[in-house]
């Protein structure tokens, strides 16, 4: 999100603005209250691992750009992939001499027709750290009810050991919840403002070794992002980062992918690679950075400042990022409502899904990050339109000369809630470009490539953990159908009904049934709101 380090200031808490903020402020801002910890999980929650599941009879999307396959029998023993069968052809009988055999104590889900993809990778998901007291099995449940099976949490602002703490009893399979990779807001805990590079070395090797897996950055000066980018990679952590308005004047997306960066969030620093004509972004002379709707209302602008596509300027931009291995996980369904505000306040899901805690956190304020309708016009919705479509553009064009797009969600601002954002994400992707099976290879293999685990997960792959996402609707054809609301549609009859949803969440060889997660968090919010 825009400038994310403000987002854990609770509602109250005064902005700070000197230009090392983003080195320094997670250790000295009020960080949001954490929500509950997960509760172990229950007996009825999720069955497996088995010695041995089979899936019988479904189609295999694997998120490598193969085309559908099926009917096949995908053979699953305790947390791995051990075989996938091709039993027949579509519209008529199975070949029953092919199909694996049950033997004792062996388990078979018969899914004839279900298609099968691997677990989503949600590249930026923050377990609550905006409004106060998120619970995380709210926020676990969406995300697996939603085929979530892996998240990149960008930042563990509710407290490094708090975090730790999840990501081992997910490991372990003791919480209902995805697999966590932890990576820690950069100066979070530290004692002073970070502005020397020997401060900054210091400060990954103790982030190492206290167990994050990666640092999120939002700005820097230069000698101190070289010196944390290469004291990181020595470190072997991954690197992410927010060029934060602050500092994005200095350091920039190419700079910084330059000193070693290997992900970009959101899309800030990567117009300001692309200006020829200026080097500063055009703020109008009443700009405050503080004032939230001068922020985001600007940053709609910012897109129509850099170079145009196919330009010497945007192709070398974009080759040279290519060239350097280079990430971009642009999370566009985050700044949806910029470009349609009431559509987004009004998301099907919000009457039963959205805690109200966060409904609160997402009405206007003038303290509280990317809640910056103070007086949002028609005018700022068509600028953002235009940013979204020279956006797309260039996400566009970079994936197909080759570059890396992820899929993350950053919700929990916005008008956002967690799998929901998710699955609006695959919608944009699609929008900006992307056919159905290279969006779902953004939101499978590239993340797991870009976590450096695409021999664990990101593909339906013989021999690769058992993460899969289970459903009977096509979702090639249609992506709303993932979500946990499902599609509004006319049935045979001629009555308006709702198909689809995810239908079988598989984490670790574990089979989770998705709607009765959702389910389940449909009881936390309506308990919510009666206390």
């Amino acid at each position: 999100m825009f400038n994310k380090f403000t987002s854990i200031f609770s509602k109250k808490s005064a902005l700070i603005s000197t230009i090392i903020i983003s080195l320094s402020l997670v250790s000295s801002a009020a960080i949001s209250a954490p929500g509950a910890s997960a509760p172990n999980k229950q007996t009825n929650e999720g069955e497996g691992p088995y010695n041995r599941l089979i899936l019988r009879a479904v189609n295999i999307i694997n998120g490598e750009g193969a085309p559908v396959r099926g009917p096949v029998d995908i053979v699953i023993e305790k947390n791995r992939i051990t075989n996938i069968v091709d039993v027949g052809h579509p519209g008529v009988p199975i070949k029953s001499d092919r199909r694996p055999k049950l033997r004792d104590g062996d388990k078979e889900m018969v899914l004839t027709g279900y298609y099968v993809m691997p677990g989503f990778i949600d590249m930026h998901g923050h377990i609550g750290g905006s409004a106060d007291n998120i619970p995380a099995e709210y926020v676990f449940k969406l995300w697996l009810g939603h085929g979530i099976t892996t998240v990149r949490e960008p930042g563990s602002f509710n407290g490094l050991d708090w975090v730790l703490d999840h990501v081992e009893r997910s490991k372990e399979n003791t919480i209902v919840a995805p697999r966590i990779i932890p990576y820690l807001g950069f100066g979070m805990g530290s004692d002073e403002p970070i502005f020397t590079a020997k401060q900054a070395r210091n400060w990954i090797k103790k982030a190492a070794k206290q167990g994050a897996k990666g640092i999120k950055f939002f700005g820097g000066t230069p000698k101190v992002m070289e010196a944390a980018l290469d004291e990181a990679k020595k470190q072997n952590l991954g690197t992410m980062m927010h060029h934060a308005q602050l500092n994005v004047m200095s350091l920039n997306v190419l700079d910084s992918a330059r000193l070693g960066l290997t992900t970009m969030e959101h899309w800030y620093g990567l117009p300001e690679a692309l200006f020829e004509s200026q080097t500063i972004q055009n703020y109008p002379a009443s700009y405050n950075y503080n004032n939230e709707q001068d922020r985001f209302s600007e940053a709609g602008k910012l897109w129509k400042q850099a170079a145009p596509k196919g330009s010497e300027k945007w192709n070398a931009v974009r080759d040279e990022l290519i060239e350097l291995d280079f990430t971009i996980n642009p999370t566009m369904t985050i700044y949806q409502a910029s470009r349609d505000l009431m559509r987004e306040r009004n998301a099907d899901w919000h009457a039963e899904y959205t805690l109200p805690t966060l409904w609160e956190f997402f009405k206007p304020s003038r303290y509280a990050h990317g809640s910056y309708w103070f007086d949002w016009t028609t005018d700022e919705e068509i600028s953002w339109k235009e940013n979204y479509r020279l956006w797309m553009q260039f996400l566009n064009d970079y994936k197909n000369h080759g570059g890396r797009v992820t899929t993350g969600s950053d919700s929990g601002y916005i008008y956002k809630i967690y799998g929901f954002g998710y699955i609006s994400e695959l919608e944009l992707l699609r929008e900006a470009g992307f056919n159905p099976y290279e969006v779902i290879q953004s939101a499978t293999l590239n993340g797991a490539e870009a976590l450096g685990m695409e021999d664990q997960i990101g593909s339906i792959s013989i021999g690769k953990l058992a993460d899969m996402v289970i459903i009977k609707e096509n979702p090639l054809r249609n992506f709303k159908v993932l979500y946990g609301t499902g599609h509004y549609q006319l049935d045979e009859n001629n009555q308006p009904t709702r198909k689809g949803g995810v239908d079988y969440t598989i984490k670790d060889g574990i089979v989770y049934d998705a709607k009765a997660l959702l389910k389940d968090v449909r009881e936390m919010v309506d308990s919510a709101k009666q206390n």
